[in-house]
């Protein structure tokens, strides 16, 4: 199976500015400020950058250029209407950046944008609940047999009509349809909800799908984080999961030229995040254990972690790309739902190795 390699590249960007479609008295309708997140992907190609390994700090250097007119900047001034969306157009259209997969905003930690690769539009919405919960179905001595609890994250996808480029979901209207359903699952036990009675990561999001698709027909996906390091997503008729691991780890990248910061013997606490495919097991609710996973993947792990990444046999060239590549290979035969893996050396930068643009690449 051939797989696409994708360059991730983020600029942080602070902007004042306005939203006069919001009616008077609404905060947005005031002069604020943000600390903006923006993130790119871009296809890693033979032709770009100049050298393997470089594709990380080009596209960081080329976004930051790109955004560089409207930092410390009022975006009233060269946006008419500046939303989050209308501003990831306008990076789009004001970029040289290569191949372009995606273009994200991130206004605060809980709200964004998404351009993605064929045009469509995203709005997202992150939440917060705190709740308990137990997985009935798991073998003894299983530790989700015993009650426990989480602080549960959601983010919620709607995907915008693309008629006309001024934002037709807002923020504030996501934030009404989930309000109700806040209320019904923060401190709360899950497993005296109807329908939560064996409430794994992926039942939740599946039954908070159907009880958002109801007065939110524009979802597009549901993705819940059980833990920092662990959720799952589901689109309305395929789940998928991730499990997250930190490496802390030695590099040397040998095809940079020698002057190059990425010749000298560096490192990085990498995040890195396996991306799964798989039905649903109608008996255990899930479609791998989380534990699971992690069992297959420790060996690999173990080779990894607090070791010098550029001495591992078999890796041409100890650049990200050639690192993720190495643990898609490697992973694979072990964890054959494997779709994905991403390798970050900072928060938004790093490689995507990925089956297929289609499914979701979720932000760091």
């Amino acid at each position: 199976m051939s797989i696409i390699t994708l360059a991730a590249g983020s600029a942080s960007l602070e902007s004042a500015r306005s939203i006069v479609t919001f009616p008077d008295g609404h905060p947005c309708h005031n002069v604020h400020g943000h600390s903006f997140q923006v993130t790119a992907l871009t296809e890693v190609s033979r032709e770009w950058p100049s050298f393997p390994g470089g594709e990380i700090l080009s596209l960081r250097n080329a976004l930051e250029e790109t955004v560089a007119p409207l930092n410390y900047s009022y975006l009233n001034q060269v946006l008419e209407h500046p939303t989050d969306e209308n501003l990831a157009f306008w990076i789009q259209e004001h970029s040289h950046l290569p191949q372009v997969s995606r273009i994200s905003i991130r206004s605060t930690r809980l709200q964004g944008v998404d351009l993605d690769w064929h045009g469509g539009r995203h709005i997202w919405r992150r939440y917060r609940f705190q709740a308990a919960h137990q997985l009935p179905y798991v073998p003894p001595g299983h530790k989700c047999g015993r009650m426990h609890g989480h602080r549960f994250e959601v983010v919620v996808y709607a995907t915008q009509s693309q008629d006309f480029h001024q934002s037709s979901i807002t923020y504030d209207y996501i934030d009404r349809i989930w309000a109700p359903i806040q209320s019904e699952l923060d401190y709360q036990c899950l497993n005296s909800i109807a329908g939560l009675s064996n409430p794994t990561s992926e039942l939740i999001s599946s039954w908070l799908w159907f009880r958002l698709k109801q007065s939110l027909p524009e979802l597009s996906s549901v993705t819940v984080f059980e833990t920092d390091s662990c959720g799952a997503n589901f689109d309305g008729s395929t789940y998928r999961i991730w499990k997250d691991f930190t490496l802390d780890s030695a590099v040397q990248v040998h095809s940079a030229p020698p002057n190059h910061c990425l010749a000298r013997l560096h490192g990085h606490t990498f995040l890195l995040r396996l991306q799964l495919l798989a039905p649903l097991d109608q008996v255990m609710g899930w479609t791998i254990d989380f534990g699971d996973v992690k069992a297959k993947f420790d060996p690999i792990f173990k080779q990894l972690d607090h070791h010098p990444l550029h001495e591992i046999a078999g890796i041409s060239s100890s650049d990200t790309a050639s690192l993720a590549q190495w643990i898609y290979q490697m992973a694979k035969p072990l964890l054959p739902q494997l779709v994905q893996v991403g390798l970050f050396e900072n928060e938004e930068c790093g490689i995507i190795v990925t089956e297929s643009q289609e499914g979701s690449i979720l932000s760091v």
